[in-house]
């Protein structure tokens, strides 16, 4: 693969062993189920660390994504095409998973991009050697279970989100689940993931921070 193609590729050219100091999947499995210590050595052993840097692509559209990453430091985001509109689906930083999850679990094309908005470093297990893990250790299908648990809440509130009406209620809520993102995630592809213009959000921030502002002064 060529450093043109971007997708995968990053992954294949930066491909280390995880380093000491890094989180492991045995332990952010741990944190949803108990897992043997013999579970936990045999899924560290088939993981990886893998870096992408800032702008460029984890994942492209069309391709298949044969593994499931855990970040471990930077910022990512996912997004379709709707004629030439670039759409936001998600946004997600250290300590959660990134992957286009109907690619990985069904190996098929991804209809997904993903994208590096931060230097990233990326935790990563190839979809052979996860499938592996379930059939030699069945306490880790409990654990991965619990996740899938997170994950499909987590859609499901991206799906609550779109639906909202008001882009001022789509932003609040953006506020009060993300707000560790609002000052790391550049405006247009917040807009873009709320469903709104740059305008838009734009104009519905300076409302939130002007108040805000007046409130400081007259406190001085």
């Amino acid at each position: 693969m060529t450093p043109s193609v971007e997708g995968l590729y990053f992954v294949e050219k930066t491909r280390i062993a995880v380093p000491a100091g890094s989180i492991l999947p045995s332990a952010f499995l741990r944190f949803f189920h108990p897992i043997s210590d013999k579970a936990a050595r045999f899924i560290d052993s088939k993981a990886f660390q893998c870096s992408v840097p800032k702008n460029k692509f984890l994942l492209r559209s069309g391709q298949t994504c044969p593994y499931l990453f855990l970040v471990n430091k930077g910022l990512f985001r996912g997004y379709i095409l709707d004629g030439k509109t670039e759409v936001t689906t998600w946004i997600t930083a250290e300590n959660d998973l990134v992957s286009s999850i109907s690619s990985f679990f069904d190996q098929s094309p991804s209809l997904e991009n993903i994208q590096a908005l931060e230097d990233g470093e990326l935790i990563g297990i190839h979809f052979d050697d996860l499938e592996s893990a379930y059939q030699k250790f069945p306490e880790l299908n409990q654990a991965a279970r619990k996740v899938l648990q997170v994950m499909y809440r987590q859609a499901e509130e991206r799906a609550f989100l779109v639906r909202l009406t008001k882009a001022s209620s789509r932003y609040a809520y953006f506020q009060q689940t993300k707000p560790d993102l609002l000052n790391r995630v550049s405006l247009k592809f917040i807009a873009s993931h709320l469903g709104m213009t740059l305008e838009t959000l734009s104009r519905l921030r300076g409302s939130i921070l002007r108040p805000n502002a007046e409130a400081q002064e007259k406190r001085i």
